[in-house]
């Protein structure tokens, strides 16, 4: 059995999706404060509760031979990071120490992570590696790395082994239409151009033209969200094949896109024409951030399957489309 923490969120249910296309058993924990009951299948059992309350997760492991956890519950949000530092560091550092103190109390074998390119900060080197020194600028990152740290420091005492994801930036919804980005204020950039290309708002801000880019807009490494959900199913089938062996790697394709580039792909998909908007950088933005995947394609039998920003773009539209259809049907 694999416990799925946040499996209700958008990609925690991406993961889940794909380990139940696996073949695997799952059991999903949720507070549902940012996912959806319908984002979990309902084949797979979900308990709507705090992935750090260990009275909650002393009765699942207890009833469940849980043999590996999937952690994806948490906050994300940079900005609001800054604004509540405490809900990051309780949210993301405080239940990760009661879910890895639980799982090693029960003899749980596997625990994969899911980190952030966040950890990096304003990274020296491009594209960025794994040991590129960790200097995050928010509590998001370092709420992040505190983790990564706390199950550094456990595997020196425990047999159970442990993978770090740390992902770019991920987009996309389930090509099937079984989930998508539904999460309430979401603000990646493809979430917010569809927005505006279906009319819900009026325009995209872009922050910096005068970066030292092709077009003066910052550069990022988009991952579709389910081949990120697939890369967990093959880090999963890593750490069951070295059970002595821990590991952390980039997740991403090991490219980017400008701002510019990505507006241009949202305007030729969806057939609009965006209005864009040239704010001031942003504090901490670094003009480029894209993967070094050469650890990745060493450690992970996987191959991304919709590395095409276009294709991306064409799923999270879909999704989107079918939210609007659903929310006039509850009209």
């Amino acid at each position: 059995m694999l416990l799925v923490t946040g499996g209700a969120g958008y990609i925690g249910s991406h993961a889940v999706l794909a380990l139940r296309d696996a073949g695997e058993s799952v059991v999903v924990i949720d507070d549902l404060s940012t996912g959806r009951r319908d984002a979990v299948p309902a084949d797979v059992p979900l308990i709507i509760g705090d992935a750090g309350d260990a009275a909650l997760l002393a009765d699942v492991f207890s009833a469940q031979d849980v043999e590996a956890v999937l952690h994806f519950a948490g906050s994300i949000q940079v900005g609001e990071s800054v604004a509540d530092p405490i809900k990051y560091y309780r949210n993301n550092v405080g239940t990760s120490l009661a879910l890895v103190a639980a799982a090693m109390a029960a003899g749980v074998r596997h625990f994969l992570f899911s980190s952030t390119a966040s950890v990096y900060g304003v990274p020296a080197e491009d594209p960025i590696p794994e040991d590129c020194q960790k200097a995050p600028i928010n509590p998001y990152g370092a709420s992040k790395l505190m983790v990564e740290r706390l199950l550094a420091d456990v595997a020196v005492i425990s047999p159970m082994n442990h993978g770090v994801l740390r992902y770019f930036n991920v987009a996309g919804a389930d090509p099937a239409g079984r989930s998508g980005q539904s999460t309430p204020g979401a603000t990646h950039l493809i979430k917010v151009a569809l927005a505006a290309a279906l009319g819900q708002r009026d325009g995209v801000d872009i922050f910096g033209d005068d970066y030292p880019t092709g077009d003066g807009t910052g550069i990022r490494d988009y991952i579709h969200v389910s081949d990120l959900a697939a890369a967990h199913v093959a880090a999963l089938a890593a750490l069951r094949a070295e059970p002595a062996r821990s590991f952390t790697c980039n997740i991403g394709y090991g490219h980017g896109y400008s701002v510019n580039q990505v507006l241009d792909a949202v305007d030729r998909v969806t057939g609009a024409r965006i209005a864009r908007r040239v704010q001031p950088r942003r504090a901490g933005d670094p003009p480029t951030l894209v993967a070094d995947v050469t650890r990745r394609r060493a450690l992970l039998d996987w191959q991304p399957r919709f590395d095409d920003i276009d294709r991306i773009i064409a799923d999270a539209l879909a999704w989107e489309q079918q939210l609007q259809r659903r929310l006039a049907e509850s009209n």
